[in-house]
This record gives structure tokens, C-alpha cells and sequence, in this order.
């Protein structure tokens, strides 16, 4: 017969069980949510547009991160110590002039601290994000950033183009959504190699498309999303770059809600050419 102090400690530990799988539940729904809209609880954005608040750090999801146990541990950094450098901090006021030229072909070199990752651009099917992303390039404003989140359950990219490295920075201007309907985007899927941008389109209200600015993420294996992000290129060389950060795991911050890259990711310099 089961005493009463057993069957008291057997209740206790079946509700800690239940409390684990529920916590485990949420940290994996709020990865999968914050993968590609930048995180700002309330964002203003440039040209005096009213703030508002975007689904990446809803309650519920800040609540799951700080819930989730820590991390047991980490697998070694695969990266080498970022170049000498400090982040830009520079803004503008209005997107840049359009000077891409979409019948040329172009490409950008991203120089990280974990290995080369080459892209090739779309400026036929995304003129103005190609146009911004060369012209943000140009000007520095991707060297010496973080990137700031790694998503690797359900979703698999990762995410860039933050100089505070906290998925609140913009450049100071938004860009429109373009290319949507790429065929690519085949059944609401980003296939690996896939580069696009993030924003903060909260997936009900009109008013939060057309906010991409400066972050972009590289998704490095199939992952099934809605087709709300400018794709805008493709990886083509350095999938095994991605791939060694991605087995480093990631670690969820309960301040800024990204699953931050274990390894030490950060783009010594990008650059962009026309060919």
C-alpha cells in the first residue's frame, strides 16, 4: 500500500514534469515567433510614424524565456575573435536614392568571424532592398555587428544586419516588401540559401508591412513561413558556415527575447559588387 507521504512526493513530482514539458513547450513557440521580426516591445519608426508594438516580445513570450532553465551547457565558439572595429551608429532620415541598376547582376561578400558567406542579390525582382542593403554596405553600416539571433528549432536561419546587436536597430528608414510572390516561396517555405529580410509586420495589421530597414536573415534549411519577407538573394557559397554556427546551438536572452548564436558571430566586413 502507497503511504500517504509517498503518493504526496509522487503528485509533486509528476506536477514538476508537467511544469518542465509546459516551460519546454513555450520556449520552443517563442523561438519559432521571434525568428525574423526585429525585437522592440514598442518601435518608433523613422519620419515621425507612431510607435507600435510587434509580436516579438509579447508577454507571454518574455514570461517564457525567463521561465526556461539554462542552457546545461555550450558547445565550443567554432569562431575567431572579431576584427578591430566598432559598430556604426549612423542613421538617415529617408531611404536612399535608387541607383541599383536591375538589369545588372549583383553580389556581396560577407566577411565573418566564422568563415566567408557569399550572396547573390536580386535587383530585378528587389530593387529597393537590394538598393538599401548595397547602399548600407557601402557606407559600413554592416561591419563589425553582431548577429543577434539564431533560430534552430522549426525554423532555421539566422539573423544579421543590427549594429546594436539587439534586433531593435534600424537605419533609420523603412523599405517596402517586394518580391512576395516568388515562386521559390513554394508552399510557405523559405528554402535553405534563402536570404531575406526582416521586419515588423505583426501579421494582422496593414499598417506594420513596409518596415523592413536593416536586418536581414540566411536561412540555412528549409523552414516553413509565411511569405510576409522580401527574399532578396541567394547563399551561395558558405552553407557549411551556417551550418558550423547553427550546431553551436543558441542561447534564449530574457532581455531582448532572442536565441542568441553561441558562436561568436559578427561580420568584420560586408561589401557589395555589381557585375
Amino acid at each position: 500500500m502507497v503511504s500517504r507521504d509517498q503518493r504526496r512526493r509522487q503528485l509533486a513530482r509528476e506536477k514538476y514534469e508537467r511544469q518542465q514539458e509546459r516551460r519546454s513547450a513555450a520556449q520552443r513557440k517563442t523561438k519559432r515567433r521571434n525568428v525574423v521580426i526585429a525585437s522592440a516591445v514598442a518601435v518608433t519608426l523613422a519620419a515621425g510614424v507612431t510607435a507600435y508594438a510587434t509580436t516579438a516580445l509579447s508577454g507571454a513570450g518574455q514570461e517564457a524565456d525567463r521561465a526556461a532553465p539554462p542552457s546545461p551547457s555550450k558547445a565550443p565558439d567554432p569562431c575567431g575573435k572579431p576584427a578591430k572595429g566598432t559598430p556604426s551608429t549612423k542613421t538617415w532620415k529617408k531611404e536612399p536614392a535608387m541607383s541599383v541598376d536591375t538589369a545588372a547582376s549583383y553580389s556581396a561578400k560577407l566577411a565573418t568571424t566564422c568563415g566567408t558567406i557569399e550572396l547573390k542579390l536580386d535587383a530585378g525582382k528587389a530593387p529597393h532592398t537590394v538598393n538599401s542593403f548595397a547602399f548600407l554596405a557601402g557606407q559600413g553600416y554592416f561591419d563589425h555587428s553582431r548577429c543577434h539571433r539564431l533560430v534552430d528549432q522549426g525554423l532555421y536561419v539566422l539573423q544579421c544586419g543590427d549594429p546594436k546587436g539587439t534586433g531593435q536597430g534600424t537605419p533609420g528608414y523603412t523599405i517596402p516588401d517586394e518580391n512576395l510572390k516568388d515562386p521559390r516561396l513554394k508552399g510557405g517555405v523559405y528554402p535553405a540559401g534563402t536570404v531575406a529580410m526582416a521586419n515588423r509586420y505583426d501579421g494582422q495589421s496593414d499598417k506594420t508591412r513596409d518596415s523592413g530597414g536593416s536586418q536581414f536573415f540566411l536561412v540555412y534549411q528549409d523552414s516553413k513561413l509565411p511569405p510576409n519577407y522580401t527574399p532578396f538573394g541567394t547563399v551561395t557559397g558558405g552553407m557549411d558556415v551556417l551550418r558550423k554556427i547553427a550546431k553551436a546551438g543558441s542561447t534564449p536572452d530574457p532581455q531582448t527575447g532572442n536565441t542568441a548564436p553561441n558562436a561568436t558571430v559578427v561580420i568584420d566586413r560586408a561589401t557589395v559588387k555589381k557585375s
